[in-house]
């Protein structure tokens, strides 16, 4: 394979890579640009952790993650799409979507960090084998797409019929190409191989000859591409890529059939202001921008995206750090729109915002940027991985009734994939240096090298953070210098949990955080939310710094409807949540806790591999058959990090607390449905609980709690079954229906009706009302008494829909 050097520098020296794909030299940066961000990340490999948080993760992502990952790639036959097109492996059967390839890329870019920090001959000899496998199944002119390349008798849906035609829409082509980019430059640097890099530019060459003013004038429609060629024209200073990233983002817009708020084309993107569609092209796109404008120089980009985070923390932030409030596009809901038990918060799109906020800090040097990052990494991006590191989450919701379990894969990886390639690359958010300012970003166990203008610095992080708010960063130049130390105060440590006016505080008076050095006081200034020190420093200075770590009740501002009369429990940057294995009869929703109530702090050992734990008092509520009255009943109510719920099994799960009677769910009262054995005509089981979870709909459409449904099948006829705990005489069933209309698959369904088992058949009720099927309430039957032990619901699908049921209740 040969390699094209136009516009190259040659390439000789170890490169390191820095957090958020920004490459760097150990000295110098190899290909000598022009321009790039004013402030610059240590790179991770500089960045040694050691801490009981984080470095425990770490090693479990490169023991048990990566190994786990690459063997679901081979089982699921993501390593045969490339078998197959190269020709080493009969047939033409691929998997299910046409951007599966990324899972290897990313996979492979995340065994590359891991190959940076710790050496593994075993693993570096399967990625070579993986990465000719990658090579043979490139076009000579280097197109690399499987899905095309395989020439199946029966083309994906999504690929159309010749390359680039569908691009815009859903054929992933230049997704692809992004990915393959960001692995081929991590694992150039962590080995030194150019195997993977030359196959890269290769591809990056075919999209410098065909896409451009004149050319094929088309954006991407799944954005990353724009990051991955910044990260190829920083290694190789090929301007025609960095050229080639600006032009993706300068031709999306409006005119294309494919143009719509959901890929960001519905305007120009210097004329975005807001924050709309698909949560995770959106924020890979606006890291794209960041990177250009860094690199270019250009202001507008600055002012949409600057604009646009902007809207995102005072209007469509969780609390968490998620984003996304909706799975219909897995976007970006209205402003204040942020359902919690419906939370889409995609991991992808957590570690999405992560990248974003980092790039936000390399251009401003504000600590709000890594306010939201440092809450989006201990919170609602963590959370995507189990603690075992082989379980994952795609949604990260803010409440359960117990429908949400990790899961072991997912036919559409993304997540896991992405999760993979994060964890490892953690180190490089720690520090960052602008000529001689050094900045502590997070705080994190550590030893680290830094090299200043003025010279080179170790410095050493001692600390029991998440848990402690206590550090001893220990300063040790290689000879005494001068520069400046600037250590971030967190915005939490100041009673503002997340920048803007979205979540608040009851105590926002401003917090004067002291800093020691060598055990005395120490002037500092205050400057973008750092504590700047300027001093000449000597070998073993100490800095301590101690962030007092009260619990904190969080609320959000009136127009977050589904947050009212509630608070969340922050701590430090950890946010908590209840859940059912710790709490009373394993519920939680029908919790209140007084906003008043005095939080005790007790650090368990053994429990979820060591948390901190709240516990306080608080009451909960149960309803009575036959009455109104609810039963109120004193509980002990224990709080866990959100990061590590659903680490035993299904339960209930809530983030934010009722401090009003009001807004709970009392506990329901035991009922034939909620006493009964579920089954239906589909296979996840998951849905199950809706049928007889109590939980009363707001309307039809309602997905703020778990609902059942058959989607995608229609027309078909389905059903679902009670069976009882012991025969009961029955007369009437209520059915609630789900209808998602008119955006949605599921509407009402055509017909429906009731059987009861007789010995070891179905038989019909005899209905003394109609069946009917409106929407928005309980669908009544009444039927004569019949004595049985089971009932069964048969549901006739329309023709062009899907339908599903939110509850079926039976008296």
């Amino acid at each position: 394979m040969r390699m094209n050097t136009t516009g190259m520098t040659s390439f000789f020296g170890k490169i390191t890579v820095a957090a958020a794909g920004l490459l760097f030299t150990n000295s110098t940066l190899k290909a000598q640009l022009k321009q790039d961000y004013p402030i610059k990340p240590v790179a991770f490999t500089q960045v040694r952790v050691n801490d009981l948080f984080w470095a425990p993760k770490i090693k479990t992502n490169a023991s048990v993650t990566i190994p786990y990952t690459l063997d679901q790639c081979r089982k699921t036959g993501r390593i045969d799409n490339f078998l197959r097109a190269a020709g080493k492996l009969p047939g033409d059967k691929l998997t299910e979507y046409t951007f599966d390839d990324t899972d290897l890329y990313k996979i492979i870019e995340g065994a590359s960090y891991g190959l940076q920090m710790q050496p593994n001959p075993g693993l570096e000899k399967y990625l070579d084998t993986l990465i000719a496998i990658i090579g043979d199944a490139q076009e000579q002119d280097g197109y690399l797409y499987t899905f095309r390349t395989v020439k199946a008798a029966k083309p994906h849906e999504w690929m159309g019929s010749r390359r680039w035609e569908k691009e815009e829409d859903l054929s992933h082509e230049l997704y692809n190409a992004g990915h393959l980019f960001e692995a081929a430059v991590a694992h150039y640097q962590a080995t030194g191989k150019k195997t993977l890099l030359n196959i890269a530019i290769k591809n990056a060459d075919l999209l410098v000859r065909v896409f451009g003013w004149g050319k094929e004038e088309k954006y991407p429609g799944h954005q990353i591409v724009e990051t991955g060629l910044t990260r190829l024209y920083r290694v190789t200073g090929n301007k025609a890529y960095l050229d080639l990233a600006k032009f993706f983002l300068d031709v999306r817009g409006p005119g294309s059939e494919y143009s719509s708020e959901y890929n960001q084309a519905y305007k120009k993107v210097t004329d975005q202001h807001e924050a709309v569609g698909h949560a995770v092209r959106a924020t890979y796109m606006y890291t794209g921008m960041a990177d250009v404008a860094a690199l270019t120089g250009d202001r507008q980009y600055l002012k949409a995206i600057d604009d646009i985070w902007e809207d995102v923390v005072n209007r469509k932030l969780y609390i968490t750090g998620g984003i996304g409030a909706t799975g219909a596009g897995e976007a970006f809901g209205a402003a204040y729109e942020l359902p919690n038990m419906s939370a889409y918060a995609e991991t992808c799109a957590a570690i999405a915002n992560v990248y974003w906020n980092n790039r936000m800090f390399l251009l401003h040097g504000d600590a709000k940027y890594i306010d939201v990052l440092e809450r989006t990494l201990y919170n609602g991006l963590l959370s995507g991985v189990s603690l075992s590191g082989d379980r994952f989450f795609y949604p990260n919701p803010l409440a359960s009734m117990g429908q949400h379990q990790r899961s072991a894969w997912f036919g559409c990886a993304c997540c896991i994939s992405n999760m993979t390639r994060f964890l490892p690359s953690m180190p490089g958010y720690v520090y960052a240096q602008k000529d001689n300012d050094v900045y502590v970003n997070l705080f994190v166990g550590d030893s680290a090298t830094i090299q200043l203008k003025a010279g080179k610095v170790n410095i050493v992080q001692q600390t029991m953070y998440p848990w402690n708010g206590k550090d001893d960063i220990t300063i040790r130049p290689a000879k005494p210098m001068t520069f400046s130390l600037r250590i971030r105060i967190p915005g939490w440590a100041q009673n503002r949990p997340v920048p803007g006016n979205l979540y608040f505080e009851d105590d926002s008076a401003t917090v004067n955080i002291p800093v020691l050095l060598n055990g005395a006081p120490v002037t500092y200034t205050m400057d973008k939310g750092y504590a700047v020190i300027t001093r000449t420093w000597k070998a073993n200075d100490k800095i301590t710094v101690d962030f007092p770590m009260p619990v904190k009740k969080v609320m959000a501002a009136a127009p977050v409807k589904d947050d009212q009369y509630r608070f969340a429990l922050e701590r430090g940057p950890m946010m908590f949540c209840l859940e059912g294995p710790d709490n009373k009869e394993a519920t939680v929703q029908n919790i209140v806790v007084d906003k008043q109530a005095a939080v005790r702090t007790v650090f368990q050992p053994d429990l979820l591999n060591g948390v901190m734990t709240l516990q306080m008092q608080g009451t909960a509520a149960s309803r009575q058959l036959h009455s109104d009255s609810l039963l109120t009943s004193h509980q002990t109510v224990t709080a866990i990090p959100y990061y590590a719920w659903a680490n035993r099994g299904p339960s209930e799960m809530t983030v934010w607390i009722p401090f009003e009677a009001s807004v709970a769910k009392p506990k329901p009262a035991p009922t034939i449905a909620s006493k009964s054995k579920v089954s239906a005509s589909i296979k996840n089981k998951r849905m199950y609980l809706a049928l007889n979870d109590q939980y009363e709909p707001k309307d039809s459409k309602d997905n703020s709690a778990l609902y059942l449904h058959w989607w995608p099948a229609k027309g078909s006829k389905e059903w679902v079954q009670y069976d009882f705990d012991s025969s009961y005489t029955v007369h009437a069933a209520k059915v609630y229906w789900y209808d998602d209309g008119p955006f949605g698959g599921c509407r009402v369904p055509a017909a429906w009706k009731i059987y009861y088992r007789q010995g070891d058949n179905w038989v019909p009720v005899k209905n003394t009302t109609p069946y009917p099927t409106e929407k928005d309430k309980y669908n009544l039957v009444s039927f004569e008494p019949v004595t049985t032990t089971a009932l069964k619901l048969e549901v006739q699908q329309p023709v062009e829909n899907a339908s599903g049921i939110h509850e079926w209740i039976v008296e």
